[in-house]
């Protein structure tokens, strides 16, 4: 395994990101990256109508996390570019055991991603036929599905908000309270 240490433990900082704790690095063939610890991270940035294919941890979660910090850090720095970041991501993956297909699908992913940051841009182009070709390839396979999932989740949000008018959530009520010692 390239990581040391070969997992992570992590602290809850919100509903949707955590802190390393510990720091984690990654020994590549040429390259050392390492991610301090307290580095906020959300693992995997999966769209939620896909989280059915691809949830937001997994066996590449070690990958998300070098990822998350690449495409921050390692681009800000200038040692490694979007594109960089992108591909170590995919052979990261690799070597972490990531199955083909879904190695190949994340890195379209957030290839898409790169689109939607501007200092994430530079570079798309030279992957554009890559990325293309996968995602009509993984098209029949991905927006059927989506084309359910959508929907359902839009109307589970509206059913959220319409009983939080009626029951609001109270985050004082929910905390525990221990006797002092």
């Amino acid at each position: 395994m390239p990581f040391e240490p070969g997992s992570v433990t992590v602290r809850s900082v919100d509903a949707n990101r955590w802190a390393l704790v510990d720091q984690l690095a990654y020994q590549g063939r040429w390259q050392v990256f390492v991610v301090p610890a307290g580095f906020r991270t959300d693992f995997a940035t999966v769209p939620r109508v896909v989280t059915w294919l691809v949830p937001r941890f997994g066996v590449y979660t070690l990958a998300a996390i070098l990822h998350d910090w690449l495409c921050t850090e390692g681009i800000r720095s200038g040692a490694v570019t979007s594109r960089q970041a992108d591909g170590i991501f995919r052979r990261v993956m690799r070597e972490s055991g990531v199955p083909v297909l879904r190695r190949w699908l994340m890195w379209a992913g957030v290839r898409w991603g790169a689109l939607a940051t501007p200092r994430r841009r530079p570079g798309w182009w030279y992957s554009a036929p890559g990325v293309l070709a996968i995602s009509v390839l993984a098209a029949p396979l991905v927006l059927p599905p989506a084309v359910v999932i959508a929907p359902g989740l839009l109307v589970f949000a509206l059913a959220e908000r319409v009983v939080a008018l009626v029951a609001p959530t109270r985050p004082q009520e929910l905390v525990l309270r221990t006797p002092a010692t």
